[in-house]
């Protein structure tokens, strides 16, 4: 099941590739990360981070603010988001380290991708999610056996049709969506 969403999240970056070649390059300034003093995590975040104690300071500072973000993170989820937290870590950590590295660079390389491009492609990755089972799963065996050269001509057709779709006339985009199924909205919370 990793290995499809894997695929298919590659696809769906693929075809936001035009993106890479289009942007500027950012200019990257020296912007030096504040450390997190041990004392201004609150007494809960201290207790669960308890095995860096003694080491905190040597920590980088772009680790002590992960570890802070994400024990903060942390303390405000269910037991129910907590078990499911734990189940992706352990997933995660069963994965070969080659399969890990794979998904840190195609993580990176989406948070490369201008907002309205991650945008994009989390939409797509929404859409194929809603496809039926048996959809999705011919869409990923098509992929899987597909020839170097073919797959690339997969990208290629994707990329586009993501361009056609980018061109298209306002009014032509609204007639198109009319058009498409409607996405399921998450059900508005009742206010407390």
């Amino acid at each position: 099941m990793t290995k499809g969403y894997s695929l298919v999240l590659a696809v769906l970056l693929a075809t936001a590739a035009p993106a890479f070649a289009q942007q500027p390059p950012q200019a990257s300034g020296p912007q030096a990360a504040q450390s997190v003093p041990w004392s201004s995590l609150s007494g809960e975040q201290q207790k669960l981070l308890g095995k860096f104690s003694g080491n905190w300071n040597t920590l980088p500072p772009e680790r002590q603010q992960a570890l802070a973000r994400g024990s903060d993170r942390w303390l405000g989820m269910s037991p129910e988001q907590r078990g499911q937290a734990q189940q992706r870590f352990q997933r995660w950590h069963s994965l070969p380290p080659e399969q890990r590295n794979a998904f840190r660079d195609r993580w990176q390389k989406f948070q490369s991708l201008p907002p309205d491009q991650q945008s994009a492609v989390r939409q797509n990755f929404r859409r194929f999610k809603q496809l039926p089972p048996e959809r999705r799963q011919m869409l990923r065996q098509r992929w899987q056996s597909a020839s170097p050269a073919e797959r690339q001509q997969m990208i290629e057709r994707a990329r586009e049709q993501q361009m056609r779709r980018m061109q298209m006339r306002p009014d032509m985009r609204q007639r198109q969506e009319m058009r498409s199924p409607p996405s399921r909205a998450p059900a508005p919370r009742p206010r407390r």
